[in-house]
């Protein structure tokens, strides 16, 4: 078996390690066990997070265990990396529930068992902590002339930092030591953002323990042009079928610009990576088989093989033909509201296809939207009976986002 380290360069996840040939040596053994942090400031994973998935089940799939930890504590504080501002702050019960929520997910993705992989939760020990013998034994091992050198704190001087997030570089080192004294955690994973975490982590266990553990970053999900993927008019691309359907999920990646699809295979999906080059070098209309492939790899994934079918059917139905239109997202809407009629805008909105009125109003300006195939040029336009056709009535965003209103 190929060593993961290898597989996880090849495919373009790794960007900074702390000891890369202590870390290859490592990784080419089987039950290392790592950790990757999950703060839960939603109640679901979006898209952005699952590159962390992806990396904890190459690692799993290679015969590594994961420790997959929420951040019940650290999410109490709130990261500053990335950040030009302070992070809203959740109440401990919103907190704890979207924290079971995110375990929920992880678990359906990464077996969590307790012997092949664990599930922990940071707030078992941050919220027991007392403030001054934490201060004088973990506290008086940091520098602050070396932590306000780190990139987290550096972008957020200008607008000011707290003391409260500044304590979070501290937090998360304290997750490192825990873990490799409860479970022998020998590595930390996390995005590039948190590389100066990370380090700090890695440095902590180092003087407390005098132990050698390692840290590793991956790349961000980023557009070729460096832009975050995973955000839409509406907001965030989430795992939540509840919040992102798996048609919306399969329809973004569906439509990804030609210059991502490369990264997007390499990164979220399982193919050989023979195959990535092969879908990669696809041009021009062609293209889109590549496209179809990705989005349907990954929804199945993420929602299985049935609901990744379901979407690519829905998707032909529109933009090919023998498709089945019965999988395109769909609100019932009571037959009374087409009687007295209802604002197209207003539909729009309720049915999450716009964001506000005025981004509607900017849409049928520039011909972007259109009813049962009919463009509409009135910002104005009333929904009526008259407008349902075989029980419903579709509605059109763009070239490629459609909802269906069922009667």
């Amino acid at each position: 078996m190929a060593n993961v380290y290898d597989v996880l360069m090849e495919r373009g996840f790794i960007e900074q390690v702390t000891h890369e040939e202590e870390v290859r040596e490592l990784l080419s053994k089987e039950g290392v066990r790592f950790y990757i942090g999950f703060d839960p400031t939603a109640d679901s994973l979006h898209l952005g997070h699952f590159i962390q998935v992806m990396v904890m089940k190459h690692m799993q799939r290679a015969g590594h265990k994961p420790i997959a930890l929420v951040g019940g504590g650290t999410s109490k504080v709130g990261d500053p990396s990335g950040r030009t501002d302070l992070r809203q702050m959740l109440t401990p019960e919103a907190i704890e529930a979207n924290g079971n929520k995110i375990k929920e997910q992880l678990e359906k993705y990464l077996t969590l068992d307790g012997e092949s992989g664990f599930v922990a939760n940071n707030a078992d020990w941050l919220d027991h902590l007392q403030y001054i013998p934490f201060l004088r034994e973990i506290g008086s091992k940091f520098s602050v002339n070396k932590m306000l050198t780190a990139e987290c704190f550096k972008q957020r001087m200008e607008k000011g930092l707290s003391f409260l997030e500044f304590n979070y570089m501290i937090m998360q080192a304290y997750d490192f030591l825990e873990l490799n004294r409860r479970l022998d955690c020998q590595m930390q994973f996390g995005g590039n953002d948190q590389w100066s975490n990370i380090i700090a982590g890695v440095d902590l266990v180092r003087r407390m323990e005098s132990k050698q553990v390692y840290g590793l970053t991956f790349k961000l999900l980023l557009t070729s042009e460096g832009k975050k993927m995973g955000k839409t008019a509406n907001g965030a691309v989430w795992i939540d079928p509840e919040r992102t359907s798996p048609y919306e999920l399969f329809q973004y990646l569906r439509n990804v610009e030609d210059a991502d699809v490369e990264n997007c295979l390499r990164l979220l999906t399982f193919l050989p990576m023979d195959e990535v080059y092969r879908l990669s070098a696809l041009e021009g209309a062609e293209i889109n088989k590549a496209k179809e492939i990705l989005a349907f790899e990954f929804t199945k994934i993420v929602h299985g093989e049935e609901e990744a079918q379901k979407s690519l059917e829905a998707a032909r139905a529109l933009f090919s033909t023998g498709g089945d239109s019965e999988n395109i997202p769909s609100t019932t809407f009571e037959a009374s509201r087409f009687e007295s009629g209802i604002s197209l805008l207003d539909a729009m909105l309720e049915i999450g296809l716009i964001p506000s009125k005025g981004e509607g109003r900017r849409l049928i300006q520039q011909s972007g939207v259109s009813v049962n195939d009919v463009i509409v040029e009135d910002v104005n336009r009333i929904l009526t009976a008259a407008d349902i056709q075989d029980g419903a009535v579709l509605i059109r965003k763009g070239k490629k986002k459609f909802h269906r209103l069922m009667i």
